[in-house]
């Protein structure tokens, strides 16, 4: 079974519709370095060739686009191979992911991808920076990491952090669930068509003319979408708690926020998830996620993934991540022992995991963006 299913779709004039699909439905097409590999060579040669007009990207199966990076297996090279920053596993995974995430958000052409379903972690990272994102009723978005000891990578440092009022920072501390209608608030989708409008999609985008200038091919994709627009209302709960979250997310501290979210009694049961979120979540993640914030500011995509890529091969040479991913994948008792509690987060420990584990001017990803 090939991890990625890639077809071309003709649509007239000599031109065609390229059509990449994750290709594990099982493990809601949760992201493999091969399908990494394979989609990456795959959108080069699309890129280059004319006579593709646009990419669609969609994961097998109506229950997820992608769930997120394959964790249980990199967490299984790690504990067979125990080494310090850098393992090679997690270089290579890593390294290769932020790049392929990095030339979506640089692709030259339309790139659609279809977020029905389940889109977390990883696969954010996939949809996040394609031209036109599209949603449906049944999307359910989310970074989770805190809850398996990573922390909001594939460029989440970067898109996340612009949203507004520390929206972004909320999300990475509690791993809050959106739906479309978040999404679209948050600049996380374009559009939202319904859930069975997949194929009618595809046949609106062969039937289309074309025009003559790729220039304008963008400009199509987004009256073409237009038009299909799903105006069935959704409530969005970021919407609703907008001016909570805020405030919450002003307390000033890391400590303080945590300490307002503790004690805030929630009725509404999607702000009790998120506080339930951060209270059993990874304080390293949390510690990290604030810091990220900081240093980030005003950095470019292609800096932030050099940072995430310190970070996550150096969280892959600690104990965090193979706990959280232990405690929710693999034993499933949802008890994870992280190794240091809220009160023993000091400067010196969350500044060392932004330590490079490489010779100057050695980095893996010291090329992207030149």
């Amino acid at each position: 079974m090939n991890p990625v299913e890639f077809a071309t779709l003709p649509c007239g004039q000599g031109h065609s519709v390229g059509l990449a699909t994750l290709n594990s439905e099982k493990t809601l097409n949760a992201l493999t370095l091969p399908m990494i590999r394979a989609l990456d060579a795959q959108l080069i040669a699309w890129e280059q060739d004319p006579s593709i007009v646009c990419v669609v990207l969609c994961g097998a199966g109506d229950k997820a686009f992608c769930a997120g990076g394959d964790v249980r297996a990199l967490r299984a090279a790690l504990v067979e191979d125990p080494r310090p920053a850098p393992h090679p596993v997690a270089q290579t995974f890593f390294s290769e992911e932020y790049t392929l995430d990095y030339r979506i958000h640089c692709y030259r052409k339309p790139l659609i991808v279809w977020g029905g379903g389940i889109v977390m972690g990883g696969g954010l990272g996939l949809m996040a920076g394609a031209s036109h994102r599209v949603l449906t009723g049944a999307s359910r978005i989310a970074m989770p990491e805190i809850t398996i000891g990573l922390y909001p990578d594939v460029g989440g440092s970067w898109f996340l952090s612009r949203m507004p009022a520390r929206i972004g920072l909320y999300l990475a501390l509690t791993g809050a669930p959106l739906n479309a209608a978040d999404a679209l608030l948050l600049n996380l989708g374009d559009h939202i068509l319904a859930p069975g409008a997949f194929e009618a999609m595809l046949d609106r985008l062969c039937d289309w003319h074309w025009p003559a200038d790729p220039r304008e091919h963008a400009t199509s994709v987004s009256q073409l979408l237009g038009s299909m627009e799903d105006h069935t209302a959704l409530d969005s709960p970021v919407k609703r708690h907008f001016d909570t979250i805020r405030r919450l997310m002003n307390q000033g501290s890391l400590t303080d926020v945590v300490h307002a979210i503790e004690c805030a009694a929630f009725d509404d049961p999607w702000l009790a998830r998120a506080r339930e979120g951060i209270l059993h979540g990874c304080p390293t993640t949390a510690a990290l996620s604030w810091e990220i914030e900081r240093r980030t500011a005003h950095q470019s995509l292609a800096d932030v993934l050099r940072m995430e890529l310190t970070l996550s091969v150096n969280i892959c040479a600690r104990t965090d991540f193979i706990e959280g991913v232990r405690a929710l994948l693999v034993d499933k008792d949802r008890q994870p022992k992280w190794s240091r509690g809220w009160g023993e987060l000091d400067h010196a420990w969350i500044d060392s995991h932004f330590d490079s584990p490489w010779p100057e001017g050695a980095h893996p990803l010291a090329g992207l963006g030149i």
